[in-house]
């Protein structure tokens, strides 16, 4: 066999792997830093668990294995798994990474210690709700919660949801809501959207929608993040 096409054939083998993973990288880079830190969380927490590495009930939130036992990573692990291996997984790991760096990028693209915030002040009401919700962890809710404030931020763009119908941003909350509910019945699937539902709506009240209408004309925000962080993401001089 003639070893010319053979090292030709090897050459563009070589070539191509180095065009794709440039591509992949600069995808990589090119999601915003918290959406990018948060999904990169999620992936190695799910393989660790698939792998038996770790078992969720080591991660998921409990204030009394919090407070009592000390065990303060469950605030942060809590927020970091979807679930097992499954198309509930997907779909939800789908709608984290798009719509919080479309919020992250739109909204918060050189304020990335705000964005920080919202994300802290949705967990924190999160967990105070859990003693009274059916399931363990609150990942879910959080990304559901970060769909809502995007589409109250973008009200009349419009959406084509699965391929099927195209909505108003502003529904597409709800679209989602009864999408779960239709694939899974009112289960902790469906409550725990719902639940990020209330969760975002809460924030873009306090956030958007009372400065703007009743306490500062001018839409001053309320809830701005500590000067401290706002000098670790390079946004506040010295």
């Amino acid at each position: 066999m003639d070893p010319q096409p053979r090292r030709e054939n090897e050459q563009r083998q070589r070539q191509q792997a180095e065009i794709r993973i440039p591509g992949v990288e600069a995808w990589i880079r090119d999601i915003p830093p918290i959406t990018r830190t948060w999904a990169f969380a999620c992936v190695v927490v799910g393989i660790a668990i698939q792998c038996e590495f770790i078992a969720p009930v080591q991660l998921y939130f409990s204030w009394k294995t919090v407070i009592h036992d000390g065990q303060f990573w469950r605030i942060f692990t809590n927020f970091m798994y979807f679930g097992n291996f499954s198309f509930d997984l997907a779909y939800h790991l789908f709608f984290m990474m798009r719509y919080s760096r479309l919020l992250e990028e739109n909204s918060y693209s050189n304020n990335r210690a705000d964005y920080l915030c919202l994300m802290a002040f949705n967990a924190i009401i999160l967990m105070a709700l859990s003693p009274f919700l059916p399931f363990p962890f609150l990942s879910s809710s959080l990304a559901f919660s970060l769909v809502y404030i995007w589409a109250r931020r973008n009200p009349h763009m419009r959406m084509n949801l699965f391929g099927v119908i195209t909505v108003s941003a502003q529904y597409l909350p709800f679209c989602l809501i009864g999408f779960s509910w239709t694939m899974s019945g009112i289960k902790a699937e469906t409550m725990g959207d719902a639940v990020g539902l209330v969760a975002g709506h809460l924030y873009y009240t306090i956030q958007d929608a009372w400065p703007r209408e009743m306490t500062h004309p001018t839409g001053k925000p309320i809830i701005v993040a500590p000067r401290w962080l706002k000098r670790m993401f390079g946004e506040l001089r010295t």
